[in-house]
């Protein structure tokens, strides 16, 4: 124990009240009772840290079928900042087990915001790898992870307590089966299709479906003939999260636009127009040199009276 006195260096006063680890590092101290003052539940990661989210997964299980929630994928710590500070109700984030910087990066910008981890369908090979990459995840501070896995994978994932979301209806990178980038669902064995798809990811025990691009009509009568969560993407209103890429909520990209998105602002147009200024300042930056304008008499230090005399002299009587 320090003595009386011991002043310790190196710590701002933030600091002073901060725990910290033995190796000087801030501990993960417990959440504070009254985060519910902010709308926030107290919680702890599979990862094993403290946290505060807007949402857990029993939350999200009893508001099915009682309010639509909002949901989006930032690509950036901006975007996620942003979405996190507009009041997005759950975010997803793409994720890779082999570099994961962009998605820690992205949990730690919207630190109470529920979050959904990606894994790309190439990243796992077998039923071992999925449930390893689904601890990194968790271990990275996901709430749950989201993937196109078939029922074996996501039974493994979601037995060792991870919570899953799976996709059905179409399912861009496996859209070759389904005949490309387009809507399925519109033929009763389609339909019926999906419903057995959706029952199969039940019954491996996922928590909710992401359903993509299928008739809005058919995922109101699945989404209520399902316990999973349902995220609806260009599926209509019936599900019981809406979601939406950043990317298109933001009008990140020219035309042409997915039909089922819809471009909240033009950041595109402002970038366009931000790139114009860049050029145009670089163009004027060219010409006022070429002319002599720049530097000018405000923009270059002046020497001292009878400097250069005596600089010169200096260097001649040298040589």
């Amino acid at each position: 124990m320090a003595s009386p006195g011991t002043v310790f260096p190196h710590r701002s006063p933030a600091q002073k009240h901060q725990l910290m680890n033995p190796d000087g590092t801030p501990a993960n101290p417990l959440p504070s009772r009254d985060a519910h003052k902010q709308g926030l539940h107290r919680t702890m990661t599979l990862g094993g840290q403290y946290a505060t989210r807007n949402y857990t997964v029993k939350h999200l299980q009893n508001l099915k079928g009682k309010a639509v929630l909002t949901e989006t994928m930032p690509f950036t710590i901006s975007e996620a900042v942003a979405a996190e500070e507009a009041g997005v109700d759950t975010l997803k984030v793409r994720f890779d087990p082999q570099n994961p910087a962009s998605a820690i990066a992205i949990r730690k910008a919207a630190p109470h915001t529920f979050m959904t981890f990606c894994i790309g369908l190439t990243k796992v090979a077998t039923v071992d790898e999925a449930v390893r990459a689904g601890f990194d995840a968790m271990e990275a501070g996901a709430d749950g992870v989201m993937c196109q896995w078939g029922p074996d994978f996501i039974e493994a994932v979601s037995r060792v307590g991870i919570p899953v979301q799976a996709h059905a209806g179409l399912v861009p990178r496996l859209s070759t089966w389904t005949g490309g980038l387009k809507a399925v669902g519109k033929t009763l064995d389609e339909a019926l299709g999906i419903f057995r798809q959706i029952r199969s990811f039940e019954e491996a025990g996922a928590w909710a479906v992401e359903v993509e691009v299928i008739p809005a009509d058919l995922l109101k009568q699945l989404s209520c003939r399902t316990r999973l969560v349902t995220s609806s993407i260009g599926a209509g209103s019936g599900g019981d999260i809406q979601f939406l890429f950043a990317e298109d909520i933001l009008g990140n990209h020219a035309p042409p636009f997915p039909r089922h998105t819809k471009q909240y602002r033009n950041l595109y147009r402002m970038e366009q127009d931000l790139q114009a200024e860049r050029v145009a300042g670089f163009r004027d930056f060219i010409r006022d040199v070429q002319s002599g304008g720049f530097p000018g008499p405000e923009h270059i230090v002046k020497a001292p009276d009878g400097l250069i005399a005596r600089f010169l002299e200096a260097v001649d009587d040298s040589g």
